[in-house]
């Protein structure tokens, strides 16, 4: 038997899903399925199933505090993504930490759930503007959080560099501009203000895609991690993506999650 060596380690902040298919779960099993370390400080926990969110509960800022001490102070991280955070309290207290390090941190902003369920306080979107973007690497937002985040309102692909300017305006290194919510073929936008590059994937007619912004967001932070220069990471990540929700599968009587084990089992 070889020398066991660690493998890059990633720390996923975000909300609990009970029904397994977002949040620390699929930042989780996405992790594993890259081949990383992943490691959790959990900032809330929702109830959740296929039809939707049917709660959330947020931890103290001091248990998130704790779990952030616990974990950087003695295991440290390559890469860090940032997903529910809930209140403004908690991103106040993510970000703080944030400030201090030196990895690459991967923010999805998170405003709601795939089914139209608010998981962030409306006051703590300024917050997040304030605090949590000027610490980010990269921003994964969607057209919905584009919009709450900057009030550029995305109507076609055009739209897409007006939106990446007001989103680079608010701190963060890079901004990645989800499109796949227009119609026609989904191309994504990631720029720093001097390059870009557009993203295009295959439309999958698929309904079963819970979990695809926290899976995308923890790929992006596994590739930093593995080495990767951020236009890379992305690429290879929304690769993984696409191949999940082309996986993606039924569960419950709602909406199923794509599968974060679609290559071992397309291996198997």
């Amino acid at each position: 038997m070889g020398r066991m060596t660690t493998p890059p380690r990633v720390l996923t902040i975000a909300g609990s899903d009970s029904g397994g298919g977002a949040g620390i779960q699929a930042d989780l099993k996405t992790m594993l399925a890259l081949g990383v370390h992943g490691m959790s400080v959990i900032a809330a926990v929702t109830a959740q199933n296929s039809l939707g969110v049917q709660g959330y509960w947020e931890l103290p800022p001091e248990a998130v505090r704790a779990q952030l001490d616990s974990v950087l102070g003695d295991i440290g991280a390559q890469a860090i993504k940032t997903g529910m955070l809930a209140s403004s309290v908690l991103v106040e207290t993510v970000a703080e930490v944030l400030a201090g390090v030196t990895a690459p941190v991967v923010v999805d902003p998170v405003g709601v759930s795939k089914h139209g369920d608010s998981l962030l306080a409306p006051e703590a979107v300024e917050t997040v503007k304030r605090v949590l973007l000027p610490a980010a690497t990269v921003v994964t937002p969607n057209l919905w959080e584009v919009e709450q985040l900057t009030g550029v309102k995305v109507e076609d692909a055009d739209d897409m560099p007006r939106a990446a300017e007001a989103v680079l305006a608010l701190g963060p290194k890079w901004a990645l501009i989800k499109g796949g919510h227009l119609p026609g073929e989904p191309v994504d936008l990631l720029t720093d203000g001097s390059s870009a590059y557009r993203l295009t994937a295959e439309r999958h007619d698929n309904r079963h895609t819970h979990g695809t912004g926290c899976t995308l967001a923890s790929a992006i932070a596994s590739y930093l991690a593995l080495g990767e220069d951020v236009p890379a990471a992305v690429r290879q990540a929304k690769e993984y993506v696409t191949g999940a929700i082309a996986h993606g599968f039924p569960l419950g009587a709602g909406i199923g999650p794509v599968d974060h084990g679609w290559r071992m089992r397309a291996d198997a």
